[in-house]
C-alpha cells in the first residue's frame, strides 16, 4: 500500500462523496455534488471600466458564506467566465487545465456558440481554484477522466445563454423596447430595423442586468460554430515558441531549487555532506528535507537551474534503504505469475464447469509493465509566500489538473488557511495523469523547499523544478499488471466459459479515494474495460498485491490494458473459428452496442478492409473499445520484417457523440494512437533493480517520435447526442489492432507489451 502523507489526511474530508461516480465513468447522477453540496450565493458582481469581470470565489470563504437558495451556484455565474471588452473582446475563462487536449479553444466555442459572439474576437484563460471552476457534476476542481467537454457542455451553453440575454436586456434598456424583438450575431445586437450595437458597448451596464435562473438554448440545428472543424486559439503561440508554460515562469528575485529524491522509494539519509553543493557558485542554500512516502532527500536552491543542478551534482549522499522493500522487476513477474495462477477477488461470477469440457481452449498470460508518464514539460511548481502571521498569504503557479486539492494540500504545508492560498493554472506541457496525483507530492515538495527557503531568510519566490531523469525516476507509475485467462469455446466460436484473473497494484489504495473507488477490496481501475462490449460468461478475478511502487492512473488507465487483452483474445478465437475478426465481432456485439457497431464499421468501411488488397507481407488488424464513454475502433494495416513490426497504417472510427470541434478529435485521436504505439515499442517499459528504477530519460525509456507516427484517417460517427469524452479513448485500441495484425502474419498473439516477438 502506498504511504499517504499524513499532514494530507484533511483532504480527505474534501473530496467529494460522488466521486466514485466518476472513477466508475457512472453517468446517471442525474443531480451533481454541486447541486447537493456546494454553497449557494449571491451574484457576485466586480465592476471594471472593460465590461465584464471575472468574479471572485475563494473555496473556502465560499463555504463560510450565507446559504442563499435563490440564488445561481457560481459556476453557473456568467461574470466568472465572460469578460467583454470595449473594443469587443470576448475573455473565456476555462475550468479546466489544457496540456494539450484542446479544451482552451473547446469549451470557448461552446460558450460562443450561445453568446452568438464573434469568434475572431474570442479569447481564452485559465481559471484558478475558485468556487466557480470546479466540474459542475463532481463539485471539485478536476481536469481527467476525459471529462472536460462532456461534463461541462451544458455548463458553458448555458453561461453564454445567460450572458447573452443579460446583452439583450441591456439593449433593450438603453433603445427602449422589448428585449424579445431583438436579435444577436457576430457580437452584435439588432433592432428589427437593422440598427445594432456591439457587445463592447453594452457590457458595463450588461454586467447589472439581473442573471437569468433559465434561459432557451439553441436548437443544434442552428448551431454554426458547434460541429465546425476550428483551429486552436493557441496554435500559433505553441508554433512560434512564444506559448509560455508553467516550466517558463520568471519572476522578480526568483530563485530554483532541484530536490534529490531517494534512489529506492521512501529511503531515508545516512548522511549528507553539503559543503561542496555550497561552494557552487549561484547556490543560495542547501536542506535536507522530508519527500514523498515517507522518504528524505535534499533541496539545493540556486540562481536559475543550471547552478541548481550543479550544486545537487557536488552533494555527498549515503542511503539508508534497510527499512523499505526493494522491488524487483523479475521477482515481480515471478510473483504476479504466481498469483495468477489462482482466483483472487471475484467481481464477475459464471459457471466454470464448462470449461473443462470445451472443444476448443485458449490458455494465455499476458504481462504489462510499469509505464512513466513522460510529459514533455517536467513537473514544477512556483511558491511565493508573503506577510507574516494571520497575514500571510501564498500564491502558487503551476500546471494542475485539481488546484483546488493541490491549493488545500499547499495550505496545509504552510500553515496558511485555504483561502489565503491562490493557485495560478499555468499552461502545461502534456502530463497524462501526473498532474494529478492524490499526494499532492511535487506541490507538497515545492511548498516544503518555499517554506524552508524563508525560515533561511530567502524571502523570494522558489521555483522548484523536476529535470527529466527526476520525472521518470521519481514515480509515479502506469502500475504492472498480468492477466491470466482460460477460454473454452465451441467450433462456432460460442465462448462457453472465460475465467480470467487480473494482477496489479491498486492506484486507489492508500489515498483519500480508497473508499470511494475501491469497492469489497477491488479497485474498479484495474478491471474497466473487461467483458464489454461481448456477451461472455466470465468470472473475473483481481489481486492486489503490495509494493513499494508508487502507481498512478495514466492515460486511458484500466483500458491501458484490458482492451489489449480482451480484443486480442477475441481476435484469436475469431482466427482459431476461421471466422472474419469484424464479422465475429459484431455477431458478440448483438443489438446491445449499436454505438461500438457503428465506429467499427465507420473504421471498416473507410479503411477498405476486406475490399482493398494489401501489400505483399502487410495484414489487416481490428480492435475496437470503448472508454470514458466514447468508442474508438481502429482498423491498421501491419507488417513484420525479420521480427521487426511495422505499422503502416490507421483508419480510426470514433464516436464521442457530438463532434464539437472535429478538428481537435482528430488531433486528440492521432495523438492518443501514437502514445498507444509507443507502449508497443521496445524499451517501452520502467524496470526496477534492488528497488532501483533502471531508466533515467528518453534514451533508455522509449516514446513514439515522428519517424514512427503512421498514417493515420480518423472518421467520425455523426451524432447530435451530448457529447462525451476524447482525450484517452483513442489509445487503448491501437495496441491491439496492431498485435492482431502481427498474429495474423506470424500464426502467434503478441502477450506482452512491449512486443516480444523474438
Amino acid at each position: 500500500m502506498m504511504n499517504f502523507d499524513p499532514t494530507l489526511a484533511a483532504l480527505m474530508d474534501q473530496v467529494p462523496k460522488g466521486l466514485l461516480a466518476l472513477m466508475e465513468r457512472d453517468q446517471c447522477a442525474s443531480k451533481s455534488i454541486a447541486d447537493r453540496g456546494l454553497p449557494r450565493r449571491g451574484f457576485l458582481k466586480v465592476g471594471v471600466a472593460s465590461g465584464f469581470a471575472l468574479g471572485v470565489f475563494p473555496l473556502m470563504a465560499g463555504a463560510q458564506a450565507p446559504a442563499a437558495p435563490e440564488a445561481l451556484k457560481p459556476f453557473q455565474q456568467p461574470s466568472a467566465f465572460v469578460r467583454i471588452a470595449t473594443d469587443g473582446t470576448v475573455t473565456v475563462t476555462v475550468n479546466r487545465l489544457e496540456f494539450g487536449q484542446g479544451v482552451l479553444t473547446a469549451l470557448p466555442m461552446i460558450l460562443a456558440e450561445e453568446l452568438d459572439a464573434d469568434w475572431s474576437q474570442v479569447r481564452a484563460v485559465h481559471g484558478d481554484a475558485d468556487a466557480a471552476y470546479v466540474d459542475p457534476m463532481f463539485g471539485m476542481h478536476l481536469t481527467g477522466g476525459s471529462g472536460s467537454i462532456k461534463r461541462s457542455y451544458l455548463q458553458y451553453r448555458e453561461l453564454g445563454a445567460r450572458a447573452r440575454a443579460m446583452l439583450l436586456a441591456a439593449a433593450a434598456q438603453q433603445w427602449g423596447g422589448d428585449a424579445n424583438s431583438l436579435r444577436t450575431e457576430a457580437g452584435k445586437v439588432f433592432r428589427s430595423d437593422g440598427k445594432s450595437i456591439s457587445y463592447g458597448e453594452l457590457a458595463e451596464a450588461a454586467m447589472k442586468m439581473p442573471v437569468p435562473q433559465k434561459v432557451a438554448l439553441k436548437d443544434p440545428k442552428a448551431f454554426t460554430l458547434i460541429g465546425k472543424a476550428t483551429g486552436r486559439l493557441d496554435a500559433q503561440a505553441k508554433s512560434n515558441g512564444t506559448q509560455n508554460f508553467g516550466i517558463d515562469l520568471q519572476l522578480p528575485g526568483m530563485l530554483t531549487a532541484v530536490v534529490v529524491h531517494p534512489p529506492v522509494f521512501g529511503a531515508k539519509l545516512k548522511s549528507v555532506s553539503d559543503g561542496a553543493a555550497k561552494r557552487v557558485k549561484g547556490v543560495r542554500a542547501v536542506f535536507r528535507m522530508p519527500v514523498d512516502r515517507g522518504g528524505e532527500g535534499v533541496a539545493v536552491v540556486a540562481q536559475g537551474y543550471w547552478a541548481a543542478s550543479q550544486g545537487r551534482a557536488a552533494l555527498k549522499l549515503e542511503w539508508d534503504t534497510s527499512a523499505v522493500d526493494k522491488p524487483d522487476s523479475a521477482e515481480l513477474l515471478a510473483r504476479y505469475s504466481e498469483m495468477a495462477k489462482t482466483t483472487g477477488l471475484v467481481r464477475f461470477k459464471a459457471d466454470m464447469g464448462p470449461l473443462a469440457k470445451a472443444p476448443k481452449r485458449i490458455s494465455a498470460e499476458y504481462v504489462f509493465p510499469y509505464l512513466a508518464h513522460a510529459p514533455m514539460e517536467p513537473l514544477n511548481c512556483t511558491v511565493q509566500v508573503t506577510g507574516q502571521g494571520l497575514d500571510a498569504k501564498a500564491i502558487l503557479w503551476l500546471g494542475t489538473q485539481m488546484p483546488g486539492f493541490d491549493g488545500m494540500a499547499a495550505a496545509k504545508v504552510l500553515g496558511l488557511p485555504p483561502q489565503n492560498v491562490k493557485v495560478n493554472v499555468q499552461m502545461a506541457g502534456g502530463g497524462f495523469g501526473r498532474r494529478a496525483v492524490p499526494t499532492a507530492d511535487y506541490v507538497v515538495e515545492a511548498c516544503t523547499v518555499a517554506k524552508l527557503a524563508r525560515a533561511a531568510g530567502l524571502d523570494v519566490p522558489v521555483r522548484t523544478l523536476w529535470s527529466r531523469e527526476d520525472d521518470i525516476k521519481g514515480g509515479y507509475y502506469r502500475p504492472m499488471h498480468v492477466h491470466r485467462a482460460e477460454i473454452g469455446f465451441d467450433a462456432s466460436g460460442k465462448v462457453l466459459a472465460w475465467d480470467h484473473v487480473i494482477v496489479g497494484q491498486s492506484i486507489a489504495a492508500g489515498t483519500p479515494f480508497e473508499s470511494f473507488m475501491i469497492k469489497d477490496g477491488i479497485d474498479n481501475t484495474a478491471l474497466e474495460g473487461m467483458r464489454e462490449p461481448y456477451d461472455v460468461p466470465m468470472r473475473l478475478s483481481v489481486h492486489h498485491p503490495k509494493v513499494n511502487v508508487p502507481v498512478l492512473w495514466w492515460r486511458s488507465v484500466g483500458s491501458t490494458h484490458t482492451a489489449f487483452v480482451m480484443e486480442t483474445l477475441i481476435d484469436e478465437i475469431a482466427r482459431s473459428t476461421k471466422q472474419d475478426p469484424v464479422a465475429y465481432r459484431l455477431q458478440l456485439m448483438g443489438d446491445k452496442h449499436p454505438r461500438h457497431k457503428a465506429a467499427l464499421q465507420l473504421a471498416v468501411d473507410q479503411s477498405g478492409y476486406g475490399k482493398r488488397t494489401l501489400p505483399k507481407g502487410q495484414a489487416w488488424g481490428v480492435a475496437v473499445h470503448e472508454s470514458f464513454d466514447s468508442v474508438v475502433a481502429y482498423v491498421a494495416e501491419a507488417s513484420v520484417t525479420k521480427g521487426v513490426p511495422k505499422l503502416h497504417a490507421v483508419t480510426a472510427g470514433v464516436h464521442c457523440n457530438l463532434a464539437v470541434n472535429p478538428k481537435t478529435i482528430e488531433a486528440q485521436v492521432q495523438g492518443a494512437a501514437l502514445m498507444g504505439l509507443g507502449t508497443c515499442l521496445p524499451g517501452a517499459a520502467i524496470t526496477f533493480k534492488d528497488g532501483v528504477v533502471e531508466q533515467s530519460n528518453f534514451g533508455d525509456y522509449t516514446v513514439a517520435r515522428i519517424t514512427d507516427m503512421p498514417s493515420i484517417a480518423v472518421h467520425i460517427v455523426p451524432s447530435a447526442e451530448p457529447p462525451t469524452g476524447i482525450g484517452e479513448p483513442g489509445l487503448p485500441p491501437l495496441a491491439p489492432a496492431f498485435a492482431n495484425a502481427i498474429a495474423r502474419l506470424t500464426g502467434k498473439t503478441p502477450r506482452a507489451l512491449p512486443f516480444k516477438l523474438t
